[in-house]
C-alpha cells in the first residue's frame, strides 16, 4: 500500500491546494472536516484526477471528546498512515472577540483543538519512529497587534505548542513543521481590509508539501513573510503601542 496523509480541516482552500500536492505525488488522502458533503465531492474529484485512494470523514475541532474515537478511525481507514496535515482554523469577528464569548470560538478552533487531535497524532508515530505533522499555523502568532490579537494569541499558542511537539518527537525521528502564511486568497480573507502581498492557496500548497523536503522547521509562505515579521517583531514595545496594526 503506499503512504497516505491525513488532512484536518480539508474543505479549506489552502487544505485542498495541499491535498492536491500530495496527490499528484502519488500519496493516499484521508480528508476531514465537518462537511460531509463538500469531502465527498473533493475526495471523488482527487480520486477521478490522480487515480489515489481517497477516504473520507466528519471531524469537528472544538468537539474534542470525539477526537480520540475519530483518529482510531482514520487509521482503520489507512493503516499506512504517514503523516498529519492540520489545516483548519476560525478567523472570526475580531472586534466582536472583544466579548469572550465569540473570542473563546476562535480560541476553541484555532488551539484548543489543535492541541486536541494533535495529542492522539503525536502519541501514534512517536513509537513508531516515523512520520511528520505539519501545522498550519499564521504570522499573525507572531506579534499581538490590535486587529487580530485574539486570532493572533490562539495561532501563536499553536506555534509553541508545535515548537514543543518539535522537541519532543526529535528524538524519535518524527518531523514537525511549522508553517505560517501571510495573506492568501480564501474565502476567510476575502473582504478584509489592508490586504497585500496575497498569494494564491496552490502556491501555498505545493510550497507546504515541499517544505518536507527541505531542513527548515518554521516554513513562512511566501518566504519575504519571515522578513516582514521580523522587523515587525523588533520594533519597541514603546513605539509598536502606538501603531494602528
Amino acid at each position: 500500500m503506499s503512504e497516505s496523509v491525513l488532512i484536518l480541516g480539508a474543505t479549506s482552500a489552502i487544505a485542498r491546494a495541499t491535498a492536491a500536492a500530495f496527490a499528484a505525488r502519488g500519496k493516499g488522502l484521508y480528508l476531514a472536516s465537518r462537511d460531509l458533503d463538500e469531502l465527498q465531492r473533493s475526495a471523488f474529484d482527487l480520486h477521478l484526477r490522480y487515480g489515489i485512494e481517497v477516504r473520507y470523514g466528519l471531524f469537528d475541532a472544538e468537539a474534542t471528546a470525539t477526537h480520540e474515537a475519530f483518529f482510531q478511525a482514520a487509521l482503520e481507514a489507512m493503516p499506512d498512515l504517514s503523516g498529519v496535515v492540520l489545516a483548519f482554523g476560525y478567523l472570526g469577528d475580531q472586534k466582536a472577540a472583544r466579548d469572550f464569548s465569540v473570542g473563546e470560538k476562535i480560541i476553541a478552533s484555532n488551539f484548543t483543538g489543535a492541541a486536541s487531535i494533535l495529542s492522539h497524532c503525536a502519541n501514534y508515530f512517536e513509537p513508531l519512529k516515523r512520520g511528520f505533522i505539519i501545522g498550519i499555523s499564521s504570522v499573525a502568532g507572531d506579534r499581538g497587534r490590535q486587529s487580530n490579537y485574539v486570532y493572533g494569541a490562539a495561532k501563536g499558542a499553536l506555534s509553541l505548542y508545535l515548537q514543543g511537539l518539535r522537541n519532543r518527537l526529535f528524538a524519535s525521528g518524527v518531523r514537525v513543521i511549522t508553517v505560517k502564511p501571510g495573506f492568501v486568497d480564501t474565502a476567510m480573507t476575502f473582504g478584509l481590509p489592508g490586504l497585500f502581498l496575497v498569494a494564491s492557496p496552490q502556491n501555498i500548497g505545493e510550497r507546504i508539501v515541499g517544505a518536507l523536503g527541505k531542513s527548515a522547521d518554521v516554513v513562512y509562505l511566501p518566504w519575504f513573510w519571515r522578513h516582514i515579521m521580523l522587523v515587525i517583531q523588533h520594533i519597541p514595545e514603546t513605539i509598536f503601542k502606538r501603531m494602528k496594526l
